[in-house]
C-alpha cells in the first residue's frame, strides 16, 4: 500500500477523523439518538404584533348593525348540544365547535335541521318577525341580522327558515291583505303552519313569464282551478316540499275567460294537519344533492286542485266574485315586477351571508397560515410561516380586502331594502341583482383559494372550508341565475342611457351622476401614490363604466339599424354586456366603500381602510382584461397596478390577524384548524 499523501486536503480529512474520534465515543452515540424536536403549534396571538386600531371599531363598520343581537345568537346556539356537539381537542377541556354533522344522510339532517329550529322558536329567535306591527327599519335589520348568524352556523337551517319567514311570509304579508294576515301569519310565525315556495318549474328558472302552470277562475264556484297541465310545468327545487310544509305560494298563469291575465300568487294547503298530502297533489323529493342536504327540496304536481277566491294574494290584483279583473297597476311589467318582489329580500340575504362564509373560511385561512410553518430560506433557518411568503399573501390578502369591501356594500344593500319605498323598487332591483351575482361568484372563489391554501387539512369536512364549497355553490344559480342577472343589471343601464338621452336630462341615481361631469383622464404614469389615491380610483372605475357604456349602447344600435330587434340586439351585444355589468358593480362597491371610510377619523384605522381599498382597486384592475383591452391603462400602468399588489399585500400583511378577529365571528364558528390544529389531529383527540 502507498504511504499516505501529505496533501492539503488529506491533512484536513486527518484532522476532522482525529476530532471525530476524540472523547467519549458513547456520548457521541447517545447525542446522536436524542429525540428531534417536533413542531408544536404556537398560536397567532403569540406572534403578531398586538392590533394597531381598536377591533371593536372596525366590526362596527364591517357588521353594520345590530352587534349585541348577532352575539345573542351566536350564543344561543352555543348553548346547545344540537348545535354544539363536537370537540377540537382531547378531553372534556377540548375546544368546542359549532357545526352540523355532515356525516348524516340527508333524512338525518333534514331532521336535525327541524330540531333545531324548533330549539330556535323557544328560545324566542323568530317572535315578531312577521306579526311586529311596528314594521320599521330597525326591527327588519335585526331579523337579517338574527338570519346573518344563523347563515354562519349552516345554510340549509338559513335556507329553511328564509325559505319559510322571508319567502313565503313575506308574499302573504307583503302580496296579501288583512284577511290573509289574519289567517295566516300568526300561524306562521310559531311554525303551525310551514310554508314554502312554489315559483320554479322544471322548464321554466330564470324566465318567471313563462311558466306553465294555471290557474283558471270558475265562476260558478268562486274557485281558482290550478293545474300542472305538463311534465315541465311541476314545481321544481321547492325548499321544504319534500317532507315539512304543509302550505306553498303557488305562482301560475291567471285565466279568466279563456284571457291570460299573467303571472299571479296563490295560497294552496298541500298537506293536512297529519302531514298526508292533500288530494289531487302529488310530491317527489328532488334527491340527494351536492350540498343543501338539510333542506328537503321537492317537486309538484298539482290536478285540477280547487282553492277558494280569497286564496288569491290580491294586493297588486284582484278578482271580483263575477270574475272581473282589477288591478292597482295598470302597466303589466309594473305589476309583473310586483308580484316578484319577494325575491328582492332573498337576493339581499344571499348576498349578504355570502360575505359572511367567506369571511369565515378568509379567517380559517388567515389563522391557520400564521401558525403553520413550511421550508426556510436558509440552510440551518427556522421554517417560515406561510404567511411570510409573498405568494401565500397574494393568495390570502387580496380575498381579506375584497371581504372588507363586500361586507359595507352587503350593508347598503340591506338599509336601502328595508327603506324601500315604490320609487325605489328599480334601483333594488339592479343593486340586488348586481351584488348578489358579484358577491356569491366572490365567495365560491374564496373558498376554493382558501381550500388550496390549508392544504390537505382545508379537504376535511370538519374544518368548514371544503364543505362550504359544496353547500354554497347552489348560490350562483338560485334566485336567479347569476349570468342572468348581470345581463338584466347591463339592460337597466342600457334604458337608463335611452332615457337619460331621450329627455335631455342629466342621469339620477344608480351612482350615474359621474357620466353628467366630464370625461375622467388618467396620467400617462402612474406612481404608488397615484394609484393609492382614492380620486384616482374612483376615476379609472368610472371611466371604464362610461366607456363600457357608450360601447354597449353603440355596438346595440349597430345591431338595431341592421334590422334586428331589441332583444336579438342586446342578446347579440352579451360580451360587451358582462364587461359593463361587472364594471357598475366594482364601482359601486368601490363607491359604498368610500363612504364608509369617510366617516372614519384620521389615524390608524383609516390607513388601513386605505390600505384595504387600494388593494382591491388594484386587484380588479390585475385581474379584469377590460382596462387594458378598451385602452383605459396602458401595459406600462396595469403592470404597475400589478407590482403595487404585492407591496400592498406586504403592507397588510402585520394587519391580517387584527382584521380577521375583528369580524366578530366567535371561535366556535370557525374551525379545528384555525387553532391548535396539531392536538386536533393527535391520536387522543378521538377524531376519525
Amino acid at each position: 500500500m502507498e504511504p499516505m499523501s501529505s496533501s492539503p486536503a488529506a491533512s484536513r480529512r486527518a484532522a476532522a477523523i482525529a476530532r471525530h474520534l476524540a472523547g467519549n465515543p458513547a456520548a457521541k452515540f447517545a447525542s446522536l439518538l436524542e429525540p428531534f424536536s417536533c413542531l408544536g403549534y404556537v398560536p397567532p396571538e403569540s406572534n403578531e404584533q398586538p392590533p394597531a386600531f381598536a377591533l371593536g371599531d372596525l366590526r362596527r363598520l364591517l357588521d353594520g348593525h345590530d352587534l349585541g343581537v348577532r352575539d345573542w345568537m351566536f350564543r344561543v346556539m352555543e348553548q346547545s348540544t344540537l348545535f354544539c356537539s363536537r370537540h377540537g381537542g382531547p378531553g372534556p377541556a377540548g375546544r368546542v365547535f359549532a357545526s352540523p354533522d355532515f356525516n348524516k344522510d340527508k333524512e338525518g339532517l333534514r331532521e336535525a335541521t327541524m330540531r333545531r329550529i324548533g330549539y330556535l322558536a323557544r328560545r324566542g329567535v323568530f317572535r315578531g318577525w312577521l306579526t311586529d306591527t311596528e314594521g320599521d327599519a330597525e326591527a327588519e335589520l335585526r331579523r337579517i341580522a338574527l338570519l346573518d348568524c344563523i347563515g354562519v352556523y349552516d345554510h340549509s337551517l338559513a335556507i329553511k327558515i328564509g325559505v319559510h319567514f322571508f319567502l313565503w311570509g313575506s308574499a302573504i304579508k307583503f302580496l296579501g291583505t288583512k284577511r290573509h294576515h289574519d289567517k295566516w301569519l300568526s300561524d306562521t310565525e310559531n311554525y303551525v303552519i310551514k310554508g314554502c315556495f312554489s315559483m320554479t318549474e322544471l322548464g321554466h328558472g330564470s324566465n318567471v313569464r313563462g311558466i306553465e302552470t294555471v290557474a283558471t277562475y270558475d265562476i260558478k264556484t268562486r274557485e281558482f282551478v290550478i293545474n300542472t297541465p305538463c311534465e315541465s310545468a311541476q314545481k321544481y327545487w321547492i325548499g321544504g316540499a319534500a317532507n315539512h310544509a304543509t302550505h306553498t305560494i303557488v305562482f301560475a298563469q291567471l285565466h279568466i275567460n279563456g284571457r291570460n291575465e299573467g303571472v299571479h300568487a296563490f295560497v294552496a294547503q298541500i298537506r293536512d294537519e297529519h302531514e298526508n298530502v292533500m288530494p289531487n297533489i302529488q310530491i317527489a323529493d328532488c334527491g340527494h344533492k351536492i350540498g343543501l342536504n338539510g333542506v328537503d327540496n321537492g317537486r309538484i304536481w298539482f290536478n285540477n286542485i280547487r282553492v277558494p277566491r280569497e286564496n288569491l294574494l290580491n294586493l297588486v290584483a284582484d278578482v271580483l266574485p263575477d270574475g272581473q279583473y282589477v288591478s292597482t297597476i295598470d302597466d303589466p311589467d309594473q305589476r309583473f315586477a310586483a308580484f316578484l318582489s319577494p325575491l328582492t329580500l332573498g337576493r339581499v340575504n344571499i348576498a349578504v351571508n355570502a360575505v359572511y362564509i367567506s369571511k369565515v373560511g378568509v379567517a380559517i385561512a388567515v389563522r391557520y397560515a400564521l401558525s403553520r410553518r413550511a421550508f426556510s430560506v436558509t440552510p440551518d433557518g427556522p421554517e417560515m410561516l406561510l404567511l411570510d411568503y409573498p405568494s401565500h399573501q397574494r393568495r390570502l390578502l387580496p380575498l381579506l380586502a375584497k371581504a372588507c369591501l363586500m361586507s359595507s356594500a352587503g350593508n347598503f344593500m340591506k338599509r336601502m331594502y328595508v327603506k324601500r319605498t315604490p320609487e325605489l323598487n328599480k334601483s333594488i332591483h339592479i343593486y340586488s341583482s348586481a351584488l348578489k351575482a358579484t358577491l356569491t361568484w366572490q365567495n365560491m372563489t374564496t373558498l376554493q383559494e382558501c381550500r388550496e391554501a390549508c392544504g390537505g387539512q382545508g379537504l376535511k369536512t370538519e374544518n368548514r372550508i371544503g364543505i362550504f364549497k359544496a353547500e354554497f355553490d347552489v348560490q350562483s344559480t338560485f334566485e336567479g341565475d347569476n349570468n342572468v342577472l348581470m345581463q338584466q343589471v347591463s339592460k337597466a343601464l342600457y334604458a337608463e342611457f335611452l332615457t337619460a338621452k331621450r329627455k335631455n336630462q342629466p342621469f339620477k341615481g344608480l351612482g350615474l351622476e359621474h357620466l353628467n361631469g366630464p370625461c375622467p383622464v388618467i396620467p400617462d404614469y402612474l406612481t404608488s401614490g397615484t394609484l393609492r389615491s382614492s380620486s384616482f380610483q374612483m376615476d379609472l372605475l368610472c371611466l371604464r363604466e362610461r366607456d363600457l357604456l357608450k360601447r354597449f349602447t353603440t355596438e346595440v344600435s349597430n345591431y338595431l339599424a341592421q334590422g334586428e330587434n331589441r332583444e336579438k340586439a342586446l342578446m347579440l351585444s352579451y360580451q360587451l354586456a358582462e364587461d359593463l355589468a361587472r364594471a357598475f358593480t366594482e364601482r359601486t362597491i368601490l363607491q359604498i366603500f368610500l363612504e364608509d371610510e369617510k366617516n372614519i377619523p384620521t389615524g390608524s384605522l383609516k390607513d388601513i381602510l386605505g390600505l384595504l381599498r387600494s388593494l382591491y382597486v388594484m386587484v380588479c384592475i390585475d385581474e379584469s382584461a377590460s382596462f387594458l383591452r378598451y385602452g383605459c391603462l396602458s401595459r406600462e400602468n396595469v403592470a404597475a397596478a400589478r407590482k403595487e399588489v404585492m407591496t400592498l399585500c406586504s403592507e397588510l400583511r402585520p394587519h391580517a390577524l387584527a382584521i380577521v378577529s375583528s369580524f366578530g365571528i366567535p371561535d366556535a364558528f370557525l374551525s379545528p384548524l384555525a387553532f391548535d390544529w396539531i392536538e386536533a389531529n393527535a391520536r387522543s383527540s378521538g377524531n376519525e
